[in-house]
């Protein structure tokens, strides 16, 4: 199944985090946090005139977003105003 978001919309898979500390400590799932950084999958045109391209790493608001299910993957789909900034 394919999805185009619409306006300035992206769709984001978010990226999991790190469950053992650098001293070999593993950080059970119960304290982990959601994760604030994701790969963009798909681009709506208003958000894409903004500079953000399919396949960046884009960071967003902590409570921000829309979670949904496609292809029995976990996605979230954010305004663009959403996203604080890119890693390149």
């Amino acid at each position: 199944m394919t999805f185009q978001p619409l306006a300035n919309r992206v769709l984001l898979e978010q990226e999991e985090e790190v469950t053992t500390t650098a001293s070999g400590i593993i950080i059970p799932d119960s304290a982990k946090e959601k994760p604030l950084q994701g790969k963009v999958l798909a681009v709506g045109p208003d958000a894409e005139d903004e500079g953000i391209a399919v396949g960046d790493t884009a960071v967003f608001a902590k409570y921000s977003g829309t979670e949904i299910t496609l292809d029995d993957k976990e996605l979230l789909i954010l305004e663009s105003n959403d996203i604080l900034g890119l890693l390149k």
